[in-house]
C-alpha cells in the first residue's frame, strides 16, 4: 500500500503538471472555469492509464474507464468551488487557485481510485498491529 500512494503522489504530480499546463493554455482564450473544466477533463484521461500501469498495476478495461471519472467527481467538485471561492470570494487571481484548490482532494480521489481500480480484497487497507 505505502508503494501505491507513494506511485500516486507520482502520478499526481504528472497529472497536476498536465493539468496545469493545459489550464494555463486555455485560460488564454477560455473563460477560467471552462479552462478548469476543458484541461481537468483531459488529464483526467491521462490519469485513469498512468493510474492502471504504474500506481495499481491492472489492465484498464472499458469498465474501469466509465467507472474512473466517478473517483474523481469529489475531486471536481473540490476543486471547482475552491477555485471560485479563492477566485471570485477571495479576489487572488485565478493563476494560482486551481493548484491550492487541488490539494484538498488527494486523499479522497486515492481512495475512490483504489476502490475503482482495484478487485475485492486487493482493495482493502490492511491494517498491521503491533502486539
Amino acid at each position: 500500500m505505502s508503494r501505491q500512494i507513494a506511485v500516486f503522489a507520482v502520478v499526481g504530480g504528472v497529472n497536476t503538471a498536465t493539468y496545469y499546463g493545459l489550464y494555463l493554455l486555455f485560460l488564454a482564450f477560455l473563460p477560467y472555469l471552462a479552462a478548469h473544466a476543458l484541461a481537468f477533463l483531459l488529464s483526467m484521461v491521462g490519469s485513469f492509464f498512468l493510474n492502471a500501469r504504474f500506481t495499481y498495476r491492472t489492465r484498464p478495461t472499458w469498465r474501469k474507464f466509465l467507472l474512473f471519472p466517478l473517483t474523481n467527481l469529489t475531486n471536481f467538485v473540490i476543486t471547482t468551488a475552491g477555485v471560485y471561492v479563492i477566485v471570485d470570494v477571495l479576489h487572488a487571481g485565478s493563476r494560482f487557485a486551481p493548484l491550492l484548490a487541488s490539494a484538498a482532494a488527494i486523499p479522497v480521489t486515492f481512495l475512490l481510485s483504489r476502490r475503482i481500480m482495484l478487485p475485492g480484497p486487493d482493495r482493502c487497507i490492511k491494517v498491521q498491529r503491533n502486539v
